[in-house]
């Protein structure tokens, strides 16, 4: 029923700012006796008289600036409600929860989030920072709409795209440098007789190098394992192991000579990072435009 009066509302309030039937009627490009019949229904439905008629035109009665008072602020809201809706489709407010690693916010995202914030100053960035495992759970929740992380990820309920190519190495620093220098390359198997330095075993990253390594029938068993990637280059500077890196995230320690590459007779295959998010749920307008920034 409400949803029939809804448009009888908005006449009524029409009138009132008017406070005539003709010219509410031109306002409205409707002719008076439409507007004069659709007050006189709104009248007989609520059992109330809202408007005295006078031959100057028309009041309120008590009852109709009662009335008045509350239509018109719900109907200011209703207003407002779809002024938010435009600017969002316009992306000039809206919200981008975005879940990411540490290791990509600080290798790969910043860049991109800041020409994002630059081009959309409007949009508020909401940005959760956990492993690739907890952020699909994320998705799932519906916490965040989108989630940038290590590939592979297998969720048949998730759009899965590749952004980067990456490649999973072993470094060392100078006293380990100076050791392995009279070998070209070492076999999978010949790593385990260093000290291994890893990612915690939760993350993607870690999971994925131990599974190549098992599938040759090497386990690796870390002496040391650290919580983000900065962490991994640091403890092999100070000759602590070989530290497994991505290549593409290290390039300042490897080209400055800080750290060394040790090459593998079976290089470790590349994989990716990516964006990834629920089929079912279509993006936002803010997530589509990082979307097509990333």
């Amino acid at each position: 029923m409400l949803t029939v009066k809804l448009d009888r509302y908005q006449i009524f309030c029409q009138v009132v700012e008017s406070m005539s039937f003709s010219s509410a009627a031109k306002k409205l490009y409707m002719t008076q006796p439409a507007v004069s019949q659709a007050i006189s229904n709104l009248e007989e439905e609520l059992g109330l008289r809202l408007f005295a008629r006078t031959p100057k035109g028309v009041s309120l009665t008590k009852d109709g600036r009662l009335l008045y008072e509350h239509v018109s602020a719900a109907l200011n809201l209703i207003r407002a409600g779809e002024k938010k809706l435009y600017e969002a489709r316009g992306l000039l407010v809206g919200e981008l929860k975005l879940g990411v690693g540490d290791t990509i916010s600080r290798y790969y995202l910043l860049p991109y989030l800041e020409k994002f914030h630059r081009e959309y100053p409007g949009i508020k960035l909401r940005i959760i920072n956990r492993t690739t495992p907890e952020l699909c759970e994320m998705i799932k929740s519906g916490d965040i709409d989108l989630g940038l992380v290590n590939l592979p990820v297998k969720e048949a309920d998730f759009v899965v795209e590749e952004c980067m190519t990456v490649h999973d190495v072993f470094v060392c620093g100078a006293e380990f440098h100076e050791k392995l220098k009279d070998r070209e390359s070492l076999d999978v198997w010949q790593i385990t007789d260093y000290p291994l330095i890893l990612l915690e075993n939760k993350s993607n990253s870690r999971q994925y190098v131990e599974k190549w390594f098992q599938s040759r029938g090497v386990p690796l068993v870390p002496e040391i394992e650290l919580g983000s990637h900065e962490l991994l280059l640091e403890f092999a500077k100070i000759n602590l192991g070989l530290a497994c890196v991505i290549r593409e995230f290290s390039q300042d320690y490897l080209q400055n000579g800080i750290l060394h590459e040790v090459p593998l007779k079976d290089p470790i295959p590349a994989r990716s990072i990516g964006y990834c998010y629920l089929k079912s749920v279509p993006l936002s307008p803010a997530s589509s435009a990082f979307v097509n920034t990333l």
